[in-house]
């Protein structure tokens, strides 16, 4: 298997032992992303539109570290503080696709790192 760690500057860095993302085969793997700005290392102020907005500059970076985009991604499952959060996530997580949407898995959990209203996990294929 071909394993090659993929890494940003232009995304927060983990906040454990884990990467940012792991290319094998042709498929990106992005850890859970948190909508840390990576400049101040500080969750984005706001509430969950502008939390998922973040994320997805920080997917963006990842992604593009590993000469991808989000037309490659298939794949994402969406942590969520609340239920009660999806209609406003689900708004800027759709202005993020062109036309084919990836498949999605979206669920509530007690509670995520850093007190975050959402956390999104992505696969993409080269």
């Amino acid at each position: 298997m071909n394993k090659k760690v993929i890494s940003s500057n232009n995304a927060p860095a983990a906040i454990g032992p884990y990467s940012q993302a792991i290319e094998a085969n042709g498929m990106i793997f992005l850890s859970g992303v948190l909508p840390i700005d990576p400049a101040t290392g500080l969750l984005v102020e706001g509430g969950v539109k502008e939390q998922t907005a973040q994320i997805f500059q920080n997917i963006k970076a990842v992604l593009a570290a590993a000469d991808a985009d989000v037309s490659n991604i298939v794949k994402t499952t969406v942590f969520l503080d609340d239920m009660a959060l999806f209609a406003d996530m689900n708004e800027v997580y759709a202005a993020q696709f062109n036309e084919i949407f990836p498949s999605r898995s979206a669920f509530a959990v007690k509670s995520l790192p850093k007190n975050a209203l959402v956390e999104i996990e992505v696969i993409a294929m080269k």
